[in-house]
């Protein structure tokens, strides 16, 4: 059978992704796997079509498709987002129905779950029968038990598409109609004081909506707000996995554009940063996603400290959990505080103006006081996950983390905490003595609110 490959690697055939790829096409020889490095040459795509309209052609008349890719920040790449896009643009939506599609990502593990969920979704818009996902760590294909693993998941795409099989749709399609909005002037400004507010966003000419609450979002404070567009930053191109920032925070585009000046002197010097965008598929934009790929030049590094963040979206947020869990997790890990969204979407009785101007008064208050929320298991789990493979190897690669992560104090390891452990061993042996045994589920409830007692006793 013919399987197409749809490559999402910015760096085409020289990517890990691609190594998993080639080893399920040894392994099975009498299927073709013919790959289309899509992202890598996404400009050329976007430029002669009639380069895009082969692929489409190659895609209907295949078996089935995977859906290759790298992980980028939190989902696919830029370039991989932008083909995405295209398929809607240049309405080739009926290449894909009715082809049976699987994903195989590779990565650290660090929220492939969101990409997966994404990719399964457009799948399942384009009407593709979905058969599953392989998500590798980046050295799973060194192990014996993991190149089994990927034995085994290639063999059942293949024979799904030879039984013809009927899986079951996992996500609702998205049902929205863009109503114009008409929004009422401000009654009341905010004084900004001394904070630096700063509103990013994606808007072009036809997005009213974006652009209509942008602008009341910034008329609700007395001073001016900064409004950038990032159809307007100069930025030359998408991040490239090329790594060169991993020693010294140096992207390979220093001297070629300026992301990382805008991103320095803008971004990291703000005291509230609001992003906004239009919601296209099932996600931000392409050109949101160029902007978190490229930030990538901070590494796994938080650069965003301290911020308070919001985000202004036109489209059906509340459709879409996964993309809200998305930004909820990356703004944990950048230990800013994400106040809140705001869509445009109707919602009752309460109109879109009421909702922009709390928001914004959130925004001040907080930014005010300093508050940033305590993390949730999003923010803890995914640094660990850094923390791990920063400590694990990684570090040879990414030195600057490695120096970071020493001076935050990222390198918690509890097991190397020698007090503790000590203490450990000795409650463990204490608790194991039979007549401490049989006292000890009434014991513990009171030993475990003791110390909170102490500090409740000093207010």
């Amino acid at each position: 059978m013919k399987i197409v490959v749809l490559n999402g690697s910015p760096k085409g055939p020289v990517s890990v992704t691609m190594q998993y790829v080639e080893y399920i096409a040894r392994r099975h020889p009498e299927h073709e796997l013919k790959v289309f490095h899509v992202a890598q040459k996404i400009h050329g795509l976007e430029k002669d079509p009639g380069r895009f309209e082969a692929i489409v052609e190659e895609i209907g008349s295949a078996d089935g498709v995977l859906w290759a890719f790298p992980l980028y920040i939190l989902l696919v790449s830029s370039q991989y987002k932008r083909f995405i896009e295209l398929i809607a643009e240049r309405g080739a939506s009926e290449a894909f129905h009715g082809r049976y599609a699987a994903a195989l990502s590779t990565s650290i593990n660090f929220y492939d779950n969101a990409a997966h969920a994404y990719i399964r979704g457009i799948s399942e818009d384009l009407g593709m029968m979905y058969l599953g996902f392989y998500s590798a760590n980046m050295h799973d294909l060194m192990r014996k038990p993991e190149q089994e693993r990927l034995e085994l998941f290639a063999r059942s795409f293949f024979q799904g598409i030879e039984n013809k099989e009927t899986p079951q749709r996992m996500y609702h399609p998205v049902q929205y109609v863009r109503s114009s909005l008409s929004l009422t002037p401000a009654l009341r400004r905010i004084p900004v004081s001394n904070k630096r507010v700063v509103v990013l966003s994606d808007a072009r000419p036809q997005h009213h909506n974006l652009r209509a609450m942008t602008h009341r979002f910034a008329e609700s404070f007395e001073d001016p707000v900064e409004l950038y567009n990032l159809y307007d930053l100069d930025i030359k191109g998408g991040c490239m996995g090329c790594l060169r920032c991993g020693s010294e925070n140096r992207c390979a585009y220093t001297g070629k554009d300026g992301f990382m000046d805008f991103y320095n002197s803008v971004l990291k010097q703000a005291d509230v940063i609001v992003f906004a965008g239009t919601i296209v598929d099932r996600q931000l934009s392409w050109k949101w996603r160029q902007f978190f790929d490229r930030s990538f030049f901070n590494c796994h590094t938080p650069s965003l400290v301290g911020k308070q963040i919001a985000f202004l979206l036109s489209g059906p947020l509340s459709q879409l959990p996964e993309l809200r869990q998305v930004y909820e997790a990356w703004m944990e890990i950048q230990r800013s505080n994400l106040v809140g969204f705001v869509s445009d979407e109707e919602f009752g009785g309460c109109g879109i103006e009421e909702r922009i101007d709390s928001l914004a008064g959130q925004l001040l208050r907080q930014a005010q006081s300093g508050y940033v929320r305590p993390r949730t298991f999003l923010g803890i789990a995914g640094m660990k996950v850094f923390r791990d493979d920063i400590w694990g190897g990684l570090r040879i690669v990414f030195r600057a983390d490695h120096r970071a992560y020493k001076r935050l104090g990222v390198y918690d390891f509890p097991q190397n905490k020698i007090g503790r452990q000590i203490l450990v061993r000795l409650g463990w042996f204490v608790t194991g003595l039979p007549g401490i045994r049989r006292r000890f589920p009434q014991m513990i409830k009171q030993q475990m609110i003791q110390p909170y007692r102490k500090v409740l006793d000093s207010v």
